[in-house]
């Protein structure tokens, strides 16, 4: 019988004022905190990380066995939030598009981590206009395929220009298709195009194309 089912969630805020401008900011971010910590104890998510850039807000999370909204644990934050329009109405966090993966969760039991990484990482890039759908055309297409192995946990979500990556210490080596042999030709492609032309270079990235972002926290269920 199968087991409940992981929905890996990415979103994206955006304070008012720079954390240091702001007074509520550290309680806040000490109440979502607690807020995720219960969830995981209740068995609700399995995995909660936040990470800041700047004024920039990116949230990971996985739900287990149903979809959960932001809302069930980061509301402290709201009244520091600006709001981004959606539709006809306005959201505090918005959702970022799940665009990049070496592994999907079968159920509950085969995404817990065993053992526990020794970290869990976000990492965000800013991507050039004019290629940017190229870089997400090659991307979903090495999905697609489902051969290029990397970290199971790893995940790259989209919102407007900004990609955010989520990921494990120590990496491990899986790929979607959970098979041996067969070699990626999907990644081809994107090496072809020239993958350093697709991104702005970000402040203390030392080159790389991703900045490694510093944690509100980052949580999980062992």
């Amino acid at each position: 019988m199968p087991g409940k089912p992981i929905l890996r969630c990415h979103y994206r805020g955006r304070l008012n004022l720079p954390p240091e401008e702001t007074s509520a900011y550290s309680s806040a971010i000490a109440a979502c905190r607690e807020n995720a910590e219960a969830l995981i104890a209740k068995g609700k998510l399995m995995t909660a990380a936040l990470y800041i850039y700047g004024r920039q807000l990116f949230l990971y999370y996985e739900a287990i066995g149903e979809e959960t909204g932001p809302e069930a644990f980061m509301t402290p934050l709201t009244p520091l939030l600006s709001l981004w329009p959606e539709k006809e109405s306005t959201v505090p966090w918005a959702k970022m598009y799940h665009i990049y993966w070496h592994c999907e969760p079968k159920d509950e039991a085969d995404w817990r981590r065993d053992p526990k990484p020794l970290r869990r990482r976000g990492r965000i890039a800013y991507l050039k206009h004019d290629t940017m759908f190229e870089y997400v055309y090659h991307h979903f297409a090495i999905v697609r395929e489902g051969l290029l192995k990397g970290d199971k946990y790893m995940s790259i979500a989209l919102h407007e220009d900004v990609l955010f990556s989520y990921f494990e210490e120590p990496r491990s080596s899986v790929n979607i298709r959970r098979v041996d042999g067969p070699e990626s030709q999907a990644i081809q492609g994107w090496l072809d195009v020239n993958p350093e032309a697709h991104f702005i270079p970000l402040p203390g990235s030392n080159g790389q194309n991703f900045l490694l972002l510093p944690e509100c926290f980052a949580l999980g269920q062992e």
